[in-house]
């Protein structure tokens, strides 16, 4: 199988191309500046992209956006949203228009989608939420329209909190929590959704072979837990106490109020439906378990 991958230098990538190459698929990377490995396609997300470059491969893979993470400037905005929306939208129209088309062309999104909604369960046919986060990623979403409606099998991955070795929300936790400085972050009532970075990378080769998997999917563990049973999780598996709270009011002055409200305090209690209605055998079902084969104890 030949797979164009986008987006690869994150945690995600750098776990979904070795699996992908170990059951003998041949991997393109599309990428902004390529080095002098070969097997690149050099594309810019805000412009065009000719259909010739991404025609004859079985599946595409889009993982390519702006990190969300840091203060939410005019500019950090734009850049957010311009990466993801006019990205997926020229790729997309690329795709549509290839002579040879993919069979399923996966897109990243997120479970920012649902916006904050307490304890409200939430599931692939859910209603958008409301906030920067949730706009984009409709908008995000929309972007493959094209592709689907030349006839590709479109499937759009909503991904939660990975947890990684190699980067990622974790490992900006593991050293505070290391020293005994974690804590919850604001009331810990919210919500996190999570998901082990094997599963996201399971769930990946499941959808690029399930011919009936297209739309939403739910990227996420089976048991999401809320902030503070996170927090007391994590500090179990390092054996290390979490007394110190991070307040709401700190977190906004540190992030600013719309990063901090949707990035940490936000609460999105999200479950895989599709994932596990389509039999996906999920290896990291429960959080204790996760974050102990990714810390090694």
């Amino acid at each position: 199988m030949r797979v164009l991958v986008s987006g690869v230098s994150g945690p995600i990538g750098k776990a979904l191309l070795p699996s992908l190459r170990a059951v003998g698929c041949q991997v393109t990377r599309l990428v902004r500046n390529p080095s002098s490995d070969s097997g690149q396609i050099q594309w810019n997300p805000v412009e065009p992209l000719g259909p010739e470059r991404v025609s004859g491969f079985d599946a595409v893979i889009h993982l390519a956006g702006e990190t969300i993470v840091g203060r939410w400037t005019a500019a950090k905005r734009k850049s957010i949203q311009d990466s993801r929306v006019l990205g997926t939208r020229n790729l997309a129209q690329a795709l549509a228009r290839t002579q040879t088309k993919p069979k399923v062309f996966i897109s990243g999104s997120a479970i920012g989608f649902y916006g904050d909604r307490a304890d409200e369960i939430l599931l692939e046919d859910s209603a958008p939420g409301l906030g920067f986060l949730a706009e984009v990623c409709q908008e995000w979403e929309a972007a493959t329209r094209p592709a689907a409606e030349s006839g590709i099998r479109v499937a759009q991955f909503r991904t939660g909190i990975v947890l990684s070795k190699q980067g990622g929300a974790l490992e900006k936790m593991l050293t505070p929590f290391r020293l005994g400085l974690g804590g919850r972050l604001g009331s810990g009532r919210q919500w996190w959704s999570w998901i082990h970075v094997q599963d996201w990378v399971g769930a990946c080769h499941h959808i690029l072979k399930s011919d009936l998997l297209a739309g939403p999917i739910n990227g996420v563990a089976p048991a999401p837990v809320t902030n503070l049973d996170f927090t007391k999780t994590l500090g179990a598996a390092l054996h290390r106490p979490t007394i110190f709270p991070a307040p709401a009011f700190a977190l906004r002055l540190a992030l600013g109020s719309g990063a901090a409200n949707e990035m940490l305090l936000a609460s999105q209690r999200v479950e895989p439906a599709r994932l596990v209605a389509s039999g996906y055998p999920f290896q990291f079902k429960d959080l204790t378990q996760a974050l102990r084969d990714i810390i090694g104890r």
